[in-house]
């Protein structure tokens, strides 16, 4: 368990092997709190892909070979390592070696398949700085180059009373993103959402390098905001190509997230 603080932005945040599990401006908590209604977990990602592998009998295709993967992908099926911290960042890092089979936490209460794999080496980094305007979230993946991929960051955070997201010159409420039930609400060609929340909180989420957001909740009191690579949720979801980003070698990914209590 690692807190960060900001003193001159009155800010914390505490994260707990890796998971994003509180972030507090001026005692006001802005993150989904693990026990409550709605879902197990504050945040994770999803790699090397996004959605569920059931109706392609948990198969995703590559160039080298076809691998088990279950929904969201194999990365957190594995821990994170801590590389380094100080008083206002901290680094983690998970590695994989190709074709290592591991265990599908789903299995057997939510899935069929035990164990998952992947035919790719990667490293994978996730960075936190906080800042007294914002907390910053990296992600670093090394890689062989000519990997497919996609990726998603899922943090979830607290909902009040009355709430309004607006994207992209649109609004949208909460009731319009539990309509999207398990498919989620998707947010297309976006960089930027703010959450809206009485009395006057507010929550803007910027992105480099996703593109896309999707939302998802089935609860009032909380909501995943999640910037992703693609949505999944289209065509025959039999993981086409031009569904997957192609990696350099090395790729950058971040999120800045800048939460206002009120004025």
């Amino acid at each position: 368990m690692i807190t960060l603080k900001n003193i001159k932005g009155k800010s914390s945040v505490t994260i707990d092997q890796g998971e994003l599990i509180s972030y507090k401006i001026k005692g006001e908590e802005f993150i989904h709190q693990k026990g409550s209604p709605g879902w197990r977990n504050s945040d994770t990602e999803m790699f090397p892909v996004i959605g569920p592998t059931a109706q392609n009998n948990f198969i995703v295709p590559s160039p080298k070979g076809d691998s088990v993967q279950d929904q969201h992908g194999i990365l957190r099926e594995m821990p994170y390592q801590l590389i380094r911290s100080d008083s206002v960042t901290a680094v983690f890092e998970k590695k994989y070696k190709a074709n290592t089979p591991l265990l599908n936490s789903k299995f057997p209460d939510k899935s069929s398949i035990e164990k998952v794999s992947w035919p790719y080496d990667f490293r994978f980094q996730k960075s936190f700085s906080l800042s007294e305007k914002d907390l910053r979230i990296e992600f670093s993946i090394v890689s062989e180059k000519g990997m497919p991929f996609m990726l998603g960051y899922h943090p979830a955070f607290l909902l009040s009373e009355k709430n309004l997201i607006e994207a992209n010159g649109q609004k949208i409420s909460i009731p319009e993103v539990m309509a999207g039930g398990s498919k989620a609400f998707p947010v297309v060609d976006c960089q930027n959402i703010i959450l809206h929340k009485e009395p006057g909180s507010t929550l803007k989420i910027s992105t480099e390098g996703f593109g896309h957001f999707m939302l998802w909740t089935e609860v009032n009191n909380m909501l995943c905001i999640e910037p992703i690579t693609q949505y999944p949720y289209v065509g025959n979801m039999n993981f086409e190509e031009n569904m997957f980003q192609i990696s350099s070698g090395r790729e950058h990914f971040s999120v800045r997230i800048e939460a206002k209590g009120p004025n």
